[in-house]
């Protein structure tokens, strides 16, 4: 059975888009990735904040702003040392 509303199947993008908040979102959804993958990077290396933090030479309350996947302030400067904390790198590109 096909619908006839046609705001059914669109793309969830455009509905962002069309409210005004696809950029909000975007930055929201890339940051909690971000955590995410730190704080696993973190446990499969048995890493604590304590020495993740001792690491990227920081504060302890720093970090945890880091990791707050809600937290969007964060500095490219700041990912690239928590990366590197972890033997990892930053990745960006423009698409």
């Amino acid at each position: 059975m096909t619908s006839k509303n046609p705001q059914i199947g669109g793309l969830f993008d455009d509905w962002l888009k069309a409210e005004g908040l696809h950029e909000e979102v975007t930055t929201a959804s890339i940051k909690r990735v971000l955590a995410w993958q730190l704080e696993e990077a973190m446990k499969e290396q048995k890493i604590t904040k304590s020495e993740m933090a001792r690491r990227m030479d920081t504060s302890r309350p720093q970090l945890d702003r880091l990791l707050d996947p809600a937290n969007a302030g964060v500095t490219l400067d700041t990912l690239i040392k928590a990366a590197a904390a972890v033997g990892r790198k930053v990745s960006l590109e423009l698409v």
